[in-house]
């Protein structure tokens, strides 16, 4: 009777496939810009609503690493280790999967089920093109009125908004590096604002580079860096403020090269 009672236990077949769940579920979270303690909770709940007795889980902005054991000495256990890259920005996707962990953690929704909606989830198509770029000309106007632009300049600032996000949707669609699209779009944004100055369309390009750039701000990376922070996550808090920062220098670099180059070829001046 001893010798059954000490054998040790096993994690079943359905215990593994919920495992890949779940990491699959931090995985999409975190590449669409979920905070780190938001992954690492929607893991473990959905292997503990799995009937996993251990669970480990730590996750960076390049990596989740899982680890679930079946309890007990001499027990089952098992690590998964995900790498990730091409991180994003999308709100609604990070909200359709808090919707999808929740479901799975209060239903019956099967293992196999929950699968489907994850790769559902994941091919689901972004806003289309045109509703972003209306929103891109917006905030940029918006922000140029914010800094002292007159309603002429905010026009300008519109249809610059919409021609830089342009550009940076097109970039996107090739993976280009996001320091490198940050200093073209910047650039393209300073260009084009200086043009309109000295051609008489405006009469405050500061506002309208500022105001344009503000789409193009990680405030996203920026807020997720001080969560972490908060919440304890210190190396990924560190991780992000660092992307944050490189983006914001890409920005700063792109608009301070266009102007040196204007003024030395005798355009406007500062």
């Amino acid at each position: 009777m001893d010798d059954q009672n000490k054998k040790p236990r096993t994690i079943s077949n359905m215990q593994k496939r919920a495992l890949i769940l779940a990491v699959r579920a931090g995985e999409l979270m975190m590449k669409n810009g979920a905070e780190v303690y938001r992954v690492e909770d929607t893991i473990t709940r959905i292997c503990r609503a799995c009937h996993i007795p251990y669970v480990e889980v730590f996750a960076t902005t390049t990596g989740v690493f899982v680890t679930i054991g079946s309890g007990g000495e001499g027990g089952d256990v098992y690590t998964y280790i995900k790498s990730l890259d091409g991180r994003t920005t999308d709100l609604k996707k990070i909200s359709d999967l808090n919707k999808f962990s929740r479901e799975f953690t209060d239903t019956d929704l099967s293992v196999e089920s929950g699968i489907k909606r994850l790769t559902e989830i994941d091919k689901a198509k972004p806003y289309p093109l045109p509703v972003r770029l209306l929103g891109a000309g917006l905030v940029a106007s918006f922000f140029c009125g914010i800094f002292s632009g007159h309603i002429i300049d905010s026009l300008c600032s519109f249809i610059i908004g919409v021609i830089s996000y342009s550009l940076a949707a097109f970039l996107d669609r090739y993976e280009i590096n996001y320091f490198i699209r940050g200093f073209t779009c910047c650039g393209l944004t300073t260009f084009l604002a200086l043009l309109a100055d000295s051609s008489g369309a405006c009469s405050n390009y500061g506002a309208i580079v500022i105001g344009t750039i503000m789409i193009f701000v990680p405030g996203v990376a920026i807020t997720n860096s001080i969560r972490d922070f908060l919440s304890g996550d210190m190396l990924s808090g560190v991780a992000r403020m660092a992307e944050a920062l490189i983006i914001a220098v890409s920005l700063a670099t792109g608009a301070g090269i266009i102007i040196a180059a204007w003024n030395m070829i005798g355009g406007v001046t500062l």
